[in-house]
Order: C-alpha cells, then sequence, then structure tokens
C-alpha cells in the first residue's frame, strides 16, 4: 500500500522542491531543484515527487476549515 504525498503548508506563492527537505544528506537523496508557483487552486504539486504545497488561508487549505 502506498503512502498519501507529503503535504506542506506555506505561506508564499513561489516555493521549491528538492525531494530532500527532511533527508540530511540534502539534494544528492532526492531530485533536481524545481521552483513552483501556486494558482488560483491555492496548491502545487511536484511533478517528481508529488508533494503538495498548499497555500495557508487559500482555497485548497482544511486547516483553515
Amino acid at each position: 500500500m502506498m503512502n498519501p504525498p507529503e503535504t506542506v503548508y506555506t505561506d508564499s506563492h513561489r516555493v521549491f522542491c528538492d525531494g530532500a527537505t527532511d533527508i540530511r544528506a540534502g539534494a544528492a537523496l532526492g531530485h533536481p531543484r524545481v521552483w513552483l508557483e501556486i494558482d488560483e487552486k491555492g496548491y502545487v504539486e511536484c511533478g517528481y515527487c508529488d508533494r503538495r504545497f498548499v497555500l495557508k488561508g487559500g482555497p485548497a487549505d482544511q486547516q483553515a476549515a
């Protein structure tokens, strides 16, 4: 059974992902760093690792509900 993708809540519309934010060895174990832009949906997903970045207080923020 696969785990659901990680969700990261952010205050910024522009975020980066390298797939290794929580890995001590860093990007060597992740993927190339990509910059992502959160649009009117209130979230964006990384094309490499499926990590979802959600804008705090935005339309996709389930924590605000």
